[in-house]
């Protein structure tokens, strides 16, 4: 107890001063200076040692193959500065779990991608047939008019195979011997700005000896040529779908500013997908939309001719147009042609009189200004028999008859534009449109090239045919006249005995 109690005095009696004191007290911090740097001085000591038991290590396992060093400088080696101490490596997981043994994961092999190797199949070479073979242009065609499927005036069309691809072309041959007015020229340039999914595409221009060729996607048939078959017949469908086709592409020229000026059933070529492209610019002209300008009145074949040019006139626009495209669209309905003249000017306005009437002052006021109207006026005034021949018979709907009557309208002012003609209700209304799908199965090509060769061939036919009932006829005549007078005398003397 009372060695507790000096030890707690001791505790509790406060430091002594004075030097004594200070003494004591810078010996305790040398005392601890020492310490402390002794302890450094071991931890620095402990990880050089570990860390050349680590490269003695390293080298036990990977024997050096370097040359001993001999060089002078070899001796002189400069010391290796200390590197920070090296962290031991974090501790395995545990092979126990309980009294299981468990194996550690097996690193999985990286991921490859297998390569296959793609052997190329060598194509047989293709070989050409004997006529391909023997073909002096790379667009075989047979020789003389077996190939030719129209001509113009500006010249002959023929079908023709490309002869490495095998592709269907149609190639217009070109008379070069009047390219003096640059129309060729203009036909080239006016197709290669026009792109549109009813009108013809021109694929490339082709010049053989001293010969111009347009080569054209080839189309099976055109309108004269289905309308013409003998078997084949448009349901109402179709035709709407047809006279669609027809505005849709024509509302695309006349919007980039060109007149086709020769619009008819021929120059309208179908696909056997029943899609409707226009053919023949020949003889069409791109036009001022805001300025009237001078155009010749020698156009558009004479049939689809609209009166205006009849008369004389030289300046018109997209109305000369709307006039071809409406008999082209009675011919889609009747399969007859409204207007069908012997070609003459004056035979013509008489087809279009018997049928619209005698236009009158107050119907078309600007006819007595055309330069051929006092040379050609009528000397007669007939009525308007167009509603009786197409609307009461029931040939035409009555949509398309109200489509028609503003499209034939004498007064090129008052013919709607094509796309107002889209917007009429015959193509919203009624039966809905269908497109010709029907074609693909129907046999041949049917262009009016091919058609009036079957015809002509068919009058041929029915002229032989008539020839020799009329010789059948002679000769039996001839026989009833020589046996007449025998037979006459036999009587008479039979009557006499």
């Amino acid at each position: 107890m009372r060695a507790e109690d000096e030890s707690a005095n001791k505790r509790r009696r406060p430091t002594p001063g004075g030097p004594t004191a200070h003494t004591v007290l810078v010996a305790r911090t040398a005392q601890e200076t020492v310490v402390e740097a002794e302890k450094e001085k071991n931890k620095i000591s402990f990880s050089i040692k570990g860390r050349a038991s680590l490269q003695s290590a390293s080298a036990e396992k990977t024997p050096s193959t370097s040359k001993p060093e001999t060089s002078p400088l070899a001796a002189k080696k400069v010391p290796t500065p200390l590197s920070p101490l090296v962290q031991s490596a974090a501790p395995k997981s545990r092979l126990y779990v309980g009294n299981t043994r468990v194996e550690p994961a097996k690193a999985s092999p990286p991921l490859t991608r297998k390569e296959t190797v793609r052997k190329k199949r060598i194509k047989a070479r293709p070989t050409l047939s004997e006529d391909f073979v023997q073909s002096e242009s790379v667009y075989y065609r047979k020789t003389g008019n077996e190939s030719v499927i129209g001509s113009g005036t500006y010249g002959k069309v023929y079908k023709a195979i490309h002869v490495y691809t095998g592709r269907m072309v149609a190639l217009k041959k070109l008379r070069m011997e009047g390219e003096r007015d640059g129309v060729t020229t203009r036909e080239i340039k006016l197709l290669q700005s026009l792109n549109h999914i009813n009108v013809v595409p021109l694929q490339e221009v082709m010049v053989e000896r001293n010969d111009c060729f347009m080569v054209f996607e080839y189309q099976a048939h055109d309108l004269t040529g289905l309308l013409n078959h003998p078997t084949f017949a448009l349901t109402d469908a179709h035709k709407k779908h047809l006279a669609k086709q027809m505005f849709e592409g024509l509302e695309y020229l006349h919007r980039r500013g060109v007149l086709h000026r020769d619009i008819k059933a021929a120059n309208i070529l179908v696909s056997k997908t029943g899609e409707l492209k226009f053919a023949d610019f020949g003889l069409a002209r791109f036009y001022q939309k805001r300025q009237k300008q001078e155009y010749t009145n020698r156009v558009i074949t004479i049939w689809y001719r609209p009166p205006e040019l009849l008369f004389g006139e030289t300046q018109y626009g997209p109305a000369v147009d709307i006039w071809s495209a409406a008999c082209v669209l009675v011919e889609i309905f009747t399969r007859h042609a409204i207007f069908p003249g012997d070609g003459g000017e004056i035979n013509q306005l008489d087809k279009i009189y018997n049928v619209l009437g005698t236009p009158s002052r107050s119907e078309w006021p600007g006819i007595t200004e055309l330069q051929w109207y006092e040379l050609l006026r009528p000397t007669h005034r007939l009525p308007n028999t167009f509603a009786e021949k197409y609307k009461d018979s029931g040939r035409i709907s009555d949509d398309a008859f109200e489509l028609l009557e503003a499209m034939l309208s004498y007064d090129p002012a008052n013919r709607p534009m094509a796309a107002d003609v889209l917007e009429h209700r015959y193509f919203h209304e009624g039966v809905k449109a269908q497109q010709v799908w029907e074609l693909a199965n129907l046999e041949g090509d049917w262009h009016e090239f091919e058609s009036k060769a079957l015809r002509k061939e068919k009058e041929k036919q029915e002229r032989e045919t008539r020839r020799r009932e009329r010789e059948v006829v002679e000769k039996r005549k001839a026989e009833e006249g020589v046996a007449g007078p025998s037979e006459k005398r036999q009587k008479t003397v039979e009557v006499a005995g």
